[in-house]
């Protein structure tokens, strides 16, 4: 990775969807230890083309499929740690692909946000959405620094830090993070209301870290509902300088008992809330799990409507919810 000093992060405002649920939702098997990480296997031209599709949707920015890879994980499976090395590899240089498919069409400039999840995400317990884990922090900060360490050497813009559940776990990731000075990272939490991240701490004081480090670029909240969204993004700016930025699921929620999603996922209200979300201060809205580029496209219609609001007035705002 080159020196994240020159990241632009300000002109990023549309972020990307879903990864995992719409490879699933196109035909591809997520079961077992790796979750989206599997189809680097089994069919990394969807994950491809995926990227692709959110990019002609309006996103400024796509995450790659590393957010499960970890020599954890590939050891489950019989594999060697050098497999997870070149999973993640892999995974940012299909996002390179896309991406440079994408500027024959468009001069848009694109960031790409390598994905790695917390350390609940390689015990595949569900274990991110409440962070109780049986870990010394020394081994939390290492976990994370073997990733970061294959991520520095990769063209990834930015590294996305994601659905961190507690204020201990981004402690430990702010500290690998200083060992590779040179990469700039986004920190998002997941959170169980309109307060507290998931394992109870007030997201305030989560937020409040990315202002010890040069190296964050923006404070997030993903992979939490949309109802909470607004309210979260006035505790996030409450606490930290940086930007903030949201992707929250579709509005659907996870039978863990059924192994199904349930409930409805409304694009049209989901671009309706995104322009709140923008009114309230976020600098950059997508979507994670079960939003789609239908979702990512509503979100850019918004966007531009909010721009131009200061002139136009809320009407254009209106109309483009409403298309």
């Amino acid at each position: 990775m080159d020196s994240g000093a020159g990241v632009d992060f300000s002109q990023v405002h549309v972020l990307d969807g879903g990864m995992a649920t719409e490879l699933e939702r196109r035909g591809c098997d997520i079961s077992g230890p790796l979750w989206s990480a599997h189809v680097l296997d089994s069919s990394p031209e969807v994950i491809r083309q995926v990227h692709l599709d959110y990019l002609r949707a309006g996103s400024d920015c796509i995450s790659t499929v590393g957010y499960q890879v970890s020599a954890q994980g590939y050891a489950e499976l019989g594999r060697s740690g050098k497999d997870a090395v070149r999973a993640l590899r892999q995974s940012v240089e299909i996002a390179e692909t896309a991406r440079q498919e994408y500027t024959q069409e468009s001069d848009r400039r694109v960031l790409i946000a390598a994905s790695l999840g917390p350390y609940g995400a390689a015990l595949h317990n569900g274990a991110e959405f409440h962070g109780q884990y049986e870990i010394r922090f020394a081994e939390l900060v290492a976990f994370h620094a073997d990733r970061l360490a294959v991520v520095a050497e990769t063209n990834a813009d930015v590294v996305a830090l994601e659905t961190i559940p507690s204020l201990e776990e981004a402690r430990a990731i702010v500290e690998a993070l200083a060992r590779f000075p040179k990469l700039r990272a986004w920190l998002s939490f997941t959170c169980k209301d309109e307060v507290h991240v998931a394992h109870g701490e007030p997201l305030a004081d989560c937020a409040a870290i990315a202002d010890e480090s040069n190296q964050i670029v923006a404070v997030g909240i993903n992979c939490t509902q949309p109802a909470l969204i607004k309210k979260l993004i006035g505790e996030a700016k409450a606490a930290t300088g940086k930007p903030v930025i949201v992707y929250p699921n579709s509005g659907e929620t996870w039978d863990a008992v059924g192994r199904r999603w349930c409930g409805v996922s409304d694009v049209a209200e989901y671009g309706a809330q995104a322009l709140t979300w923008f009114e309230a201060g976020a600098l950059a809205v997508g979507g994670c799990c079960r939003t789609t580029p239908e979702h990512i496209k509503a979100i850019r219609r918004v966007w531009a409507a909010h721009k131009t609001k200061d002139t136009s007035g809320h009407a254009a705002a209106a109309a483009a919810v409403r298309q």
